[in-house]
């Protein structure tokens, strides 16, 4: 439920967005630009089109799913990590005069965090999920490489950093 409607929201705020003449863009993080640090977490929910969420939304509905299994208040902070280090990530690396929005940071980060997490916390069950993402969205990690104009790799790049930073932060003690 969680993430079929926070995939909803995503798809109303674009089409907000359009019947707005794009007014929500202005959501995108500029990078360093000490005001545009205040859209770091609403970048994560805008997009530039309809083309730009659909390529994110199934992506984002799976391994949101997955992670979120493993515990909704754990899943939030997880969240939180991504978009945060994402979010900071781009605003400090990003070329000049460009903007930066969309889920495929928070995509990129549940993707780096389920690849880890099965190994952080030495759960059998976890390493499967894991292996299992790998092989079914392994090619995402070409999208941390800067090979296609107008991609934020910079967004995916710290999006799977945070993922495993959130990993191993919030890993689960042995026995637990």
């Amino acid at each position: 439920m969680l993430m079929a409607g926070w995939v909803a929201l995503l798809w109303v705020l674009e089409v907000v967005d359009a019947a707005s003449g794009h007014a929500l863009d202005t959501f995108g993080v500029s990078p360093r630009e000490v005001g545009e640090l205040r859209d770091i977490v609403p970048a994560a929910f805008m997009h530039f089109g309809f083309d730009h969420l659909a390529a994110n939304s199934v992506p984002l509905l799976v391994l949101g799913f997955l992670a979120a299994l493993s515990g909704i208040r754990r899943f939030l902070a997880v969240v939180t990590v991504i978009v945060l280090a994402c979010g900071v990530g781009v605003w400090l690396t990003a070329p000049p005069h460009s903007a930066t929005a969309g889920a495929s940071g928070v995509v990129f980060g549940l993707f780096g965090y389920l690849l880890v997490r099965g190994f952080v916390d030495r759960r059998v069950g976890d390493i499967v999920v894991g292996l299992l993402v790998g092989a079914v969205y392994g090619s995402l990690l070409w999208g941390v490489l800067p090979t296609a104009a107008g991609v934020s790799w910079q967004g995916h790049l710290f999006g799977l950093l945070g993922g495993v930073a959130a990993a191993v932060a919030f890993r689960r003690p042995r026995g637990a």
